[in-house]
């Protein structure tokens, strides 16, 4: 089932397109990593799909229902976890679980089994008592997160979750993300952190300017920019004669030879691994082959390039 599905969707400020045309679809099960610059229309778009932002044209849709702003049964599906922390500082974490609880009509025992869950889950459980202005950057994080999966949505929007965190925290809630996924919730998580993006996300989306550049698969995007493949040959005993005749492969591009390790750049419509892996073996044994693709990083700069906007431009 498609969880979202937005088609050709524009949004103007005046006389800037923050959304140009911009269509992509969210499938139930996922983890949707929507990757791009400042300024890209990432947390524009999740205004729109929220119902908190009206839009010029397009469609936009949320378990195959039309999303507008008078959609409270659809909005009870969702949860947002927003990129600036929305919390109240002289409330307790108790008392702030309370208070957005009760925006989603949790109540008895129900909510009282809701808010442990919630705590449990974000490990804040001893905080339980602490008013948020005491609480680190990293709990604040977390609380946030707690206070937006009480009513157990079905549908969760992670915009920028981790910014300005330690390593610590970050490692929580990116293994909170994933424990919640594989308890059914689809998520949509935005990030500047391409390593974030790249670990936990089952399907990718790089957006710049209010398009959608290119999507699909972290190995798909990977197969998609590059031309070449990197062969990397563990071996008992190095020769450089080796690298001399693996050199004249036909497809073979360059070959890099360090601490019994060959390194072999090769076009990959042309390679031919059988006669690379013959040669390497005419002179030494073989402990191990390993092909590498290029990382998200290199995808994501190969194509959003210089095209990125100065900081602070985010709509």
């Amino acid at each position: 089932m498609n969880v979202v599905r937005i088609e050709n969707l524009v949004k103007r400020y005046k006389d800037i397109l923050a959304l140009d045309n911009l269509s992509l679809t969210v499938k139930e099960g996922e983890i949707f990593g929507l990757l791009g610059p400042n300024g890209a229309g990432k947390t524009t778009l999740i205004n729109c799909m929220l119902g908190l932002l009206p839009y010029d044209s397009g469609k936009i849709s949320i378990f195959e229902v039309k999303m507008d702003i008078n959609q409270s049964t659809l909005k009870s599906q969702i949860g947002l976890v927003p990129q600036d922390i929305a919390l109240y500082s002289n409330l307790t974490v108790q008392e702030n679980l309370s208070f957005f609880g009760s925006l989603y009509n949790l109540k008895g025992n129900v909510f009282k089994e809701r808010i442990d869950w919630a705590l449990e889950f974000v490990m804040l459980s001893d905080k339980r008592n602490v008013k948020v202005k005491n609480l680190s950057g990293g709990m604040k994080r977390r609380l946030n997160i707690a206070c937006s999966i009480l009513h157990k949505p079905k549908l969760l929007i992670m915009d920028e979750p981790t910014v300005g965190i330690d390593a610590n925290s970050r490692r929580l809630i990116l293994d909170s993300v994933k424990a919640l996924n594989k308890e059914g919730t689809t998520i949509i998580y935005t990030s500047h952190y391409i390593e974030e993006v790249e670990e936990i996300c089952s399907f990718i989306a790089i957006i710049n300017r209010g398009r959608v550049l290119l999507s699909g698969t972290k190995e798909r995007l990977q197969d998609m920019i590059s031309e070449d493949n990197l062969i990397v040959i563990k071996v008992e005993e190095l020769f450089w004669n080796m690298v001399d005749k693996l050199k004249s492969i036909k497809g073979v591009k360059e070959v890099l030879a360090k601490d019994r390790q060959i390194f072999i750049t090769t076009d990959k419509q042309k390679m031919d691994i059988k006669e690379i892996v013959n040669t390497v073996s005419e002179f030494s044994k073989i402990v191990s082959i390993e092909f590498k693709k290029p990382t998200l990083e290199t995808v994501y700069l190969t194509i959003v390039g210089s095209n990125i906007k100065e900081e602070g431009d985010e709509k």
